[in-house]
């Protein structure tokens, strides 16, 4: 088994395009060290297409007149990572303790291949033994009855399908509370509060098509490179038409910078590339909300002026008056910033927030696109709010080419989170679920991923089943969560692959193996198909034929309905065996759930390109208490919830482009030019000199969040590299033991990962 680090990690500045032959050599050299079969190869060509697969990788919308090849870098490592013909049977753990497995990496744990057969772990041994699939169903009804259901934590990950999660949510309510934590409380959920809040719903507005329709894309905090390399598709023909782009982003993220178009012969065979970004603004880590302060200062200014000389107006006053509420308010704050604090808090001139503003007021369509660079933070959501006040000043929300536009990251993380799996009460359809099933739902709000954590630590939460994921790698305490887990009464993961949450046993312990979204599902009625939701609120089928990795393997809605039948009494409304049988009956039960979205599902299954299950906002409704946009005044400039200090620094957790959220591919993030180790620390060059350090020196973080705890990473690898000062970048989920799980976002909860109070020792 290839390891990939290396004793002598190369790290030097990568001089190439996103995308190009780089993509293409990273592409061919998973597919060999996977081992996987020439039918594997071929699935890559029914990827993102009609009757084809969803990828498990990112949420990126599918087109309906797609690419010959409508894959990118990362989709076809995730497509080579579920059909890898590496296994991981019972035998290996006859060779493993659990103990000596927490010694691996999380490459190592999940390259060694699919898992194959249910498992039980064996405390005696510190061993997984094989079991049956009905020994492993009733033990876990058995150890979960007797618990008080609020003791319980129902997770599922953002690759689970639209209809297992309506399984899922479904059992978790009827066992009796709304504890469903979810892929989306770490990531997105300052987009769902945010937006919810401001107009009316908790998704973005746009499509696909809206890159043929806008003139000017903003863009914050996300890196499109790594993390959904398919819209540079998109941002390439916006920049051929002329559209300019301008990037916040604390990093120089290649993909944001110029593009090679791997599907382009001409540019691949002539080395010719498109550059992304018009302007790239490198914002300190927790400056947006200053950034847009500033912008929107320069168009009040500018607006005020014009009013006085009658000149043209610079701000859309018929579409604030008529759609919005508290705009004088937001823009009585605005006007108040003082310059000087605007410039420190973005750790940008007055000029270049000058220059941004002014292509915003001569666009007349404009696309505000941000990622996880702005909802993780203890002001996430206003960063979010903030981004709505810029589009609302000059009515980009409801037109086209023009609104918010977040970018998700698992495949199905905002899908899930439509069908029911949310711990709010008013974001489930608790009336309806009453009148199809008859019972009453628990209207008490559930367990968020923080308040799981906590109740973890506290021993609160006695059980948690696992639907996919690495939750105990994902979240912040990474400390205090592992030496906690032990004392779960019982812990149930259902998985593809081995990773470090199943190295932590509690009392009950079960790891059951599913199949994979690109394998065939046969049930009783005979193959199935599933669907998921894209960023752009596009549901999509997914149909996966490549043969399964084990005969052993089950399905995931398979798996939800027999632990629904060991938990939970008979219901004659719901005929969970009838739902395996054929999953179009789930697809029903969807639709009689939230009809206004499913209208017709089954026939609309694989329409290309998705279909559109409606959005309030973009039709200019707002399903707001004032029943129009919200304008929110920022409490302040600054989103990471601390003040600078000396000797204290901003963190900012990152991904590689060689790894999706915790699964790590392999050890060469070829953007930022490291190979061979993840044990690295970003830092500016004058930081790294004003501190006394040396390139290649090795050193250590310490948490700096002040509440006495001691939380370090040690190990890491001192590289200058560009990036704002007072910043630095350390790879996630490693860092994870830096982060208290109480620095999160205020409102959201979702864990403020990047912008970290660490201090650097030796």
């Amino acid at each position: 088994m290839s390891k990939q680090r290396s004793d002598k990690p190369e790290i030097k500045p990568f001089e190439g395009p996103a995308g190009g032959w780089g993509s293409m050599r990273s592409v061919a050299e998973i597919l060999p060290r996977e081992r996987v079969s020439p039918d594997a190869i071929r699935q890559l060509a029914r990827q993102n297409k009609p009757k084809g697969f969803a990828c498990v990788s990112c949420a990126w919308p599918k087109p309906a007149d797609h690419h010959p090849a409508e894959f990118c870098e990362e989709g076809a490592k995730a497509t080579a990572w579920e059909l890898t013909s590496l296994r991981t049977t019972p035998e290996f753990f006859e060779q493993h303790t659990l103990t000596e497995l927490r010694g691996w990496s999380d490459y190592e744990l999940e390259q060694h291949g699919r898992l194959t057969h249910p498992l039980r772990y064996d405390a005696a041994s510190d061993r997984y033994l094989a079991c049956s699939w009905e020994e492993a169903f009733d033990a876990i009804g058995t150890a979960l009855r007797p618990l008080d259901p609020k003791s319980v934590a129902f997770y599922s990950s953002g690759r689970t399908s639209l209809e297992a999660s309506y399984m899922y949510g479904l059992m978790a309510r009827m066992f009796g509370n709304q504890n469903l934590p979810d892929s989306s409380n770490m990531c997105h959920e300052s987009t769902s509060v945010g937006l919810k809040s401001a107009i009316g719903v908790p998704v973005g507005t746009t499509r696909l098509d809206d890159f043929k329709k806008c003139d000017a894309i903003f863009f914050f905090g996300q890196n499109v490179g790594s993390n959904a390399p398919r819209m540079l598709h998109d941002l390439r023909s916006a920049r051929k038409r002329g559209v300019e782009i301008i990037t916040f982003n604390p990093l120089k993220e290649r993909g944001l910078e110029r593009f090679t178009d791997p599907q382009n012969p001409i540019e691949m065979l002539t080395g010719g590339e498109t550059a992304i970004s018009t302007q790239y603004h490198q914002v300190k880590a927790g400056g947006d909300i200053a950034a847009i302060t500033g912008i929107a200062k320069f168009l009040i200014e500018w607006d005020d002026a014009a009013l006085e000389s009658g000149g043209a107006q610079i701000l859309d006053h018929d579409f604030i008056e008529q759609h919005t509420h508290d705009f004088i308010a937001f823009a009585e704050t605005v006007r108040a910033r003082d310059w000087a604090d605007i410039e420190r808090e973005t750790g940008l001139a007055k000029s270049a927030l000058e220059d941004a503003a002014r292509v915003y007021a001569r666009s007349k369509a404009v696309m505000a696109i941000y990622g996880m660079g702005l909802t993780q933070h203890v002001k996430g959501v206003e960063n979010v709010r903030m981004v709505v006040n810029l589009l609302l000043m000059r009515g980009n929300i409801g037109k086209p080419g023009a609104g918010p536009t977040p970018v998700r990251g698992h495949s199905n993380v905002q899908g899930q989170r439509t069908v029911g799996i949310t711990e709010k009460t008013e974001l489930a359809p608790v009336e309806k679920l009453k009148e199809l099933y008859g019972f009453d739902p628990p209207t008490e709000k559930g367990l968020d991923t923080v308040e799981t954590c906590r109740g973890v630590i506290d021993g609160s939460v006695k059980a948690v089943i696992g639907l996919g994921g690495n939750f105990l790698r994902a979240v912040p305490e990474t400390g205090a969560m592992e030496a906690a887990w032990p004392k779960l009464d019982l812990s149930v993961q259902i998985a593809t692959k081995l990773n470090r949450n199943h190295l932590f046993a509690g009392k009950v312990t079960y790891l059951l193996p599913c199949l994979g979204r690109i394998e065939q599902d046969v049930q009783a009625s005979g193959p199935q198909a599933v669907s998921v939701e894209d960023s752009s609120s596009c549901i999509h089928g997914s149909r996966g034929n490549a043969t399964p990795a084990s005969p052993h393997l089950l399905s995931e809605p398979r798996i939800v309905a027999e632990l629904a039948k060991r938990i939970l009494p008979p219901n004659p409304r719901v005929d969970w065996d009838s739902w395996v049988a054929d999953y179009s009956r789930i697809r029903d039960a969807i639709e009689a759930t939230y009809p206004a979205f499913f209208k017709d599902f089954n026939k609309r299954l694989f329409t290309p390109g998705g279909f559109w299950k409606g959005n309030k906002a973009s039709e200019r409704i707002w399903q707001t208490p004032s029943g129009k946009a919200e304008f929110f005044a920022p409490t302040g400039l600054n989103a990471t919830g601390f003040t600078d200090a000396e000797g204290r620094y901003r963190l900012m957790t990152l991904r590689s482009n060689d790894q999706f959220n915790t699964t790590v591919y392999g050890y060469h993030d070829r953007f930022r030019g490291v190979k061979g180790t993840r044990d690295v620390l970003f830092i500016n060059r004058a930081d790294m000199t004003e501190t006394g350090l040396t390139e290649g020196q090795i050193v250590a973080l310490e948490s700096d969040a002040g509440d006495g705890i001691v939380r370090r990473r040690d190990g890491l690898i001192v590289t200058p590299y560009d990036i704002p000062r007072g910043c630095l970048g350390a790879y996630y989920p490693e860092a994870n033991v830096l982060m208290p799980v109480e620095h999160h976002a205020e409102e959201s909860h979702v864990p403020a990962a990047k912008s970290v109070p660490v201090r650097i020792t030796a």
